[in-house]
């Protein structure tokens, strides 16, 4: 039954499917389920390590850092609850942008952006015309 002034379905969202997502019979021994979560664990903070490095080098870093954070969800509780948490901030998110007031805002912002950078190009070219501000000699 759900709590008094909750949706049917919104208390069981909360708490379905949490907890280990690894074979019966690997949950029944638990020596093997320990060793199931270290890899699970290293595995996913391989992937993690890999989206962080990518978020400098060239590379989907985000998209690999919640990939990394997927496998974990297939072991841990805390890693669901933060893709849980995560998805419903890129939802509301996604539903602010759409919002037609911040759409003609961020419209304007970029269009205002674009003609700084304009200028900004306008001013270069008519200081410098198509020279690099500095010399590079030929051997």
């Amino acid at each position: 039954m759900a709590a008094h002034g909750a949706a049917p379905d919104e208390s069981r969202d909360e708490t379905r499917g949490l907890g280990s997502r690894a074979p019966e019979f690997i949950r029944a021994r638990r020596v093997l389920h320990l060793s199931w979560q270290v890899g699970v664990f290293i595995v996913g903070l391989a992937v993690v390590a890999a989206g962080a490095a990518m978020l400098v080098l060239p590379g989907p870093g985000w998209v690999v850092i919640f990939g990394g954070m997927a496998i974990w969800a297939t072991e841990f509780v805390w890693a669901q609850l933060v893709l849980r948490w995560t998805k419903r901030k890129v939802t509301e998110a996604a539903q602010r942008a759409l919002d037609p007031k911040v759409r003609r805002r961020n419209i304007i912002l970029t269009s205002i952006g674009v003609v700084i950078a304009a200028a900004l190009a306008g001013v270069y070219l008519w200081k410098f015309g198509l020279q690099m501000p500095w010399k590079i000699e030929d051997q």
